[in-house]
């Protein structure tokens, strides 16, 4: 279910008055919307076209620290100009910004082709390989994040004050998984972001309260790979605007806090044929799986530490990965069973799919649906044999694939992909791995907080 608004809507709701400007945004390696406000009238007369950006957008970390080594911006470059074409199928009314339109863009080079790095083309080029396999690839994201009394500014304030953000104060004081009460305290909060997603085009089923105090979780219903990708990021913008408008704040951290749960984005899998009919269910079968979606799954196994990189890209992501906390620590399948890292689930012919439960909610939505892709489609043409289906506790169960434990050991097994490298070519994977490799070693040149408590006085 792509964008709500037609280009012939716009230009009446900006005749009337109802719409004065539109967010025109890309997305960066980080999954955030970057671009510009235009005025409508300019937008309506010109840039629905096309504007443009500087190509340091794909070249950043999260700090938007123009990274040297990339081989498609830096200095030596000049640091040039990408095309930010609208996709004017994305075009929404955004509900929560009044008078506001969004349009996302996609980036293309001056010949206007696309920049094979984007994280949309990125994701596009695997569902077209989908398309001349047969098959339309369906997707879920679910998306977790932890809601804070402290509000934004606060926070920036004590981080500014004393090079710590102190004193967080989770919305909630207790576990409130499934708890209508708790969760009835939040309403101010999730109840604006459900009616103004709903009225943004994208079809939400239902929040509820996560594992832990503070811990929100938003669903969004199922839909084509790419669409579910742009309601994922706009959904995280939807919830940053809302809880800042009411005085909170959020993290999308995978993990704020050791002591705390970790904060996932589970993503749902399943083909369809190019007409319509699913394509990974088979009645006869003792799992309702047809053996298309075995071949996907056993190539998502085979594969899945080569794609752990894209679904966990930061340091902080590994430390999610812990025993007893509802994330997986074992790339291997079960059915309907949240200790594995990949669950089949669903009953009949059109609900049954793959969740694949290894990423956390600081992943890019693009990239990580488009590896999960890379790899299920290379099962499918090998023909992979699935493994047996693993039962009972996968956190104690030994001897078994594990998800690697750190970005430096992802960021290897994705250097060494031959799998994505022909997916995806060698210049996507290799700036992706640029980019882990400048994370890693921003960690290992910064003295942490935990550092200085542990060593101060006693090294």
């Amino acid at each position: 279910m792509p964008g709500n608004m037609t280009f012939d809507a716009l230009k009446e709701a900006a005749e009337h008055g109802k719409i004065d400007t539109v967010l025109v945004a890309c997305v960066d390696m980080q999954g955030r919307l970057m671009g510009k406000r235009f005025h409508a009238q300019h937008f309506i007369d010109s840039a629905h076209h096309e504007t443009h950006c500087c190509d340091y957008l794909l070249a950043i970390d999260m700090e938007m620290t123009t990274v040297p080594g990339y081989k498609t911006s830096g200095w030596e470059k000049g640091y040039g100009d990408y095309v930010m074409k609208p996709d004017m199928a994305t075009l929404r009314a955004l509900p929560w910004q009044p008078g506001t339109a969004l349009v996302i863009c996609d980036l293309l080079d001056h010949h206007h082709h696309e920049i094979p790095q984007s994280p949309r083309a990125i994701l596009k080029r695997q569902i077209a390989r989908a398309e001349a396999m047969g098959f339309k690839a369906m997707m879920a994201t679910e998306l977790e994040f932890f809601l804070f009394e402290n509000s934004f500014d606060a926070v920036r304030d004590s981080m500014q004050a004393s090079g710590q953000i102190r004193d967080l104060k989770p919305i909630s004081a207790y576990n409130e998984d499934y708890h209508i009460f708790q969760t009835s305290k939040e309403e101010a909060v999730m109840r604006a972001l459900r009616n103004g997603l709903y009225g943004a085009g994208i079809p939400v089923e239902c929040s509820k309260g996560e594992a832990d105090a503070g811990q929100e979780e938003i669903n969004v219903k199922y839909s084509d790979a790419l669409d579910t990708a742009d309601n994922h990021t706009i959904t995280k913008t939807a919830v940053k605007d809302i809880a800042h408008a009411a005085g909170k704040s959020v993290t999308f951290m995978a993990k704020y806090d050791h002591r705390r749960a970790g904060s996932s984005s589970h993503i749902h899998q399943s083909l369809w044929t190019l007409d319509g009919q699913p394509a990974f269910a088979d009645p006869a079968d003792p799992h309702g799986m047809s053996a298309t979606m075995k071949h996907f799954l056993a190539g998502q196994l085979a594969h899945a530490q080569e794609v752990t990189a894209f679904l966990a890209p930061y340091i902080n992501s590994y430390k999610r990965f812990c025993v007893g906390m509802f994330a997986p620590t074992k790339a291997v399948w079960s059915r309907d069973n949240r200790t594995a890292g990949f669950r089949v689930c669903g009953e009949g012919t059109k609900a049954i799919r793959i969740e694949c439960r290894i990423g956390g909610a600081d992943l890019n939505p693009y990239l990580a649906c488009a590896a999960l892709l890379a790899a299920g489609l290379d099962g499918i043409e090998k023909k992979m044999e699935l493994e047996p289906e693993m039962k009972g506790d996968m956190y104690s169960t030994t001897g078994i694939r594990e998800i690697p434990k750190t970005l430096r050991a992802a960021a290897e097994l994705l250097n060494g992909s031959t799998m994505l490298r022909a997916a995806m070519g060698d210049e996507v994977v290799d700036h992706y791995i640029h980019a882990a490799e400048w994370e890693i070693s921003e960690q290992d040149r910064v003295v942490t907080d935990f550092e200085l408590a542990r060593l101060f006085e006693r090294a």
